[in-house]
């Protein structure tokens, strides 16, 4: 087992611990909920193959497992030889076939399936239809359309204590770096400094690859560092995050080397209202579609909607980008105890751009915003 799964198998095991003391509860009810859906669509069983959600059935953190869940909530998990002793650990509640075969050796072990429901959103042509042919032929495959990461959107207090964590070291992280000295090194210096910082702050991972982007670097969204030193004058955008317990961690914020221009000043203002408008929407029950809507209100009136060219929200959770994705076609309403990313920002090639982005849990009133850190426009050297 490699050092971050044992310790995470630690962290679940220990009483009073975030996840509660008796951690297979919690996946237990996880796959109670899937298994209702499953009656309820009249579906006998689901194959869940996506590494994603079979974790977040059973706690497994290998990087090869497959689960079956029938509607009656019996479930069995696979995993081959080399996370015997990981499965054991990790899936205590579950029975466990150790196997190379792991769709088929499930489908044996079941019995007849009349309808079966697998991932169709994440299993390749090729892996569908071998597993079409593996299973029985009364069985009807039929597709699970997205119910794991549906039931994924709600957190749990763990999984919002882990966001906690995994967002106060990210902003203590930024925090240390930003407080300098930053001209004339490096983006990917400072990039490099800044995951340095949240790991020894206790991150077990970084949530994606770190942006740092200056001068007309920060025009470009999702800028790639380079070895391009940091100058005065420059706005400087950082995009990063820290994982703890696999929950990621997601804010940009952008500040600039000396004292602002004016043209830096509008747009950094600009960003900052249409990021509150988004923020202050995030309100339980809320059409998914209304929070984008508000934000981009803000920059259409302040001249600047042409120049914002990304998405402007996600989910984050097990993975840095999932359910609800906020903008202008997502159907639905936001739910209370969700986790959601506000990003508006604005790029001018050549130039360059500012971003402005909170990690928050929706609720029933204001949300909870994660990554406290300042918002303002930042003059650092």
């Amino acid at each position: 087992m490699n050092p971050a799964a044992r310790a995470l198998v630690s962290r679940r095991m220990t009483a009073g611990s975030a996840y509660g003391e008796d951690v297979p509860e919690v996946e237990t009810g996880r796959r109670d909920r899937l298994a209702a859906q499953l009656a309820a669509r009249d579906i006998d069983a689901a194959l869940v193959t996506d590494m994603v959600n079979v974790r977040y059935l059973t706690g497994f953190t290998g990087s090869n497992g497959a689960l079956l869940v029938q509607a009656s909530g019996a479930a069995v998990f696979a995993t081959d030889g080399r996370y015997t002793g990981q499965a054991a650990l990790q899936c205590p509640d579950l029975p466990i076939t150790t196997t190379r075969r792991l769709c088929a050796d499930l489908l044996q072990t079941a019995g007849r399936i009349g309808r079966l429901a697998v991932e169709t959103h994440s299993l390749t042509v090729d892996a569908y239809a071998a597993l079409s042919a593996t299973a029985d032929p009364g069985t009807t495959v039929v597709s699970l359309d997205r119910a794991v990461e549906t039931l994924r959107v709600v957190k749990d207090d763990g999984e919002i204590a882990a966001l906690q964590r995994a967002c106060a070291i990210s902003t203590e992280a930024l925090q240390q770096v930003l407080a300098g000295p930053l001209k004339g090194r490096s983006e990917r210096e400072v990039a490099r400094d800044l995951e340095w910082r949240m790991f020894a702050l206790g991150a077990e991972a970084i949530a994606f690859d770190t942006i740092v982007a200056g001068g007309p670097n920060s025009a470009v969204p999702h800028h790639m560092p380079t070895e391009r030193p940091l100058a005065r004058g420059d706005l400087l955008k950082i995009d990063f995050g820290a994982r703890v317990d696999g929950y990621h961690a997601d804010c940009t914020r952008t500040s600039v080397l000396g004292e602002p221009a004016d043209w830096q000043r509008e747009i950094h203002a600009a960003v900052r209202s249409a990021q509150q408008a988004g923020v202050d929407a995030m309100v339980a029950g809320a059409a998914v579609v209304r929070p984008d809507a508000v934000a981009r209100q803000v920059l259409d009136e302040a001249g600047w909607l042409e120049r914002f060219t990304t998405g402007i929200g996600h989910g984050v959770g097990l993975q840095i980008h999932e359910d609800p994705f906020v903008g202008p076609r997502h159907p639905g309403r936001l739910m209370d105890r969700t986790p959601v990313t506000m990003e508006p920002g604005i790029y001018l090639p050549g130039r360059g751009g500012v971003r402005i982005e909170d990690t928050l849990v929706v609720g029933t009133g204001t949300p909870q915003v994660l990554t406290d850190a300042p918002r303002e426009l930042l003059v650092v050297g």
